[in-house]
């Protein structure tokens, strides 16, 4: 069981190291030409899946942090740096674009 678990943590780090090095690489093929195909098929292949496991582990890390950030007032901050910004980075941005988000295409992560 513990050479399985060291197999699967292995496997997902290599996999996020290869989507963030393809992500960079997507990024500088589409500032510098305006064909943004290889910035489209990285976002869609590596950087999409990758952003949704960000979106489902930090809800499972909200709800195990809620017992401690409702005291303190801080559920509404909580929320939207681990479970809103995930999704809206993974859901509502043009594809192939790594910096814009929503409708009205503001900087990724900006209020």
């Amino acid at each position: 069981m513990n050479q399985n678990l060291r197999r699967v943590v292995a496997t997902i780090s290599c996999a996020a190291l290869m989507g963030a090095s393809v992500c960079t690489m997507a990024r500088d093929t589409a500032a510098s030409s305006d064909d943004d195909s290889g910035a489209m098929l990285a976002d869609l292949v590596f950087v999409r899946p990758l952003s949704l496991v960000g979106t489902v582990l930090g809800s499972a890390v909200f709800v195990v942090a809620l017992p401690f950030t409702l005291p303190s007032g801080s559920v509404e901050k909580t929320a939207d740096r681990f479970v809103a910004r995930p999704f809206e980075y993974t859901f509502n941005r043009r594809l192939g674009d790594f910096d814009h988000c929503g409708a009205t295409h503001h900087p990724c992560g900006d209020d």
